[in-house]
């Protein structure tokens, strides 16, 4: 069920995931998420946040403004 409309359908999707932490922006394409089917809002698995958190912290690493990757954690 979608906490936020009540919708009572989640369909497994991709989407793109962006963290903007001061002076860095990092876009990570094909993050795995359940949307809604009614309203369209998107919610992560605690693995994938631990995921979504090591990239974050990898991207941050290389010093660059904007940083673009994608989500594989194969």
């Amino acid at each position: 069920m979608c906490p936020y409309c009540r919708g009572k359908e989640l369909k497994e999707s991709t989407t793109t995931y962006v963290a903007a932490l001061g002076d860095y922006t990092i876009i990570i394409k094909n993050v795995p998420c359940l949307e809604c089917v009614q309203c369209g809002e998107k919610y992560y698995t605690d693995e994938v946040m631990q995921d979504i958190d090591k990239i974050v912290t990898r991207a941050k690493k290389l010093d660059s403004g904007t940083c673009v990757v994608e989500y594989d954690m194969d």
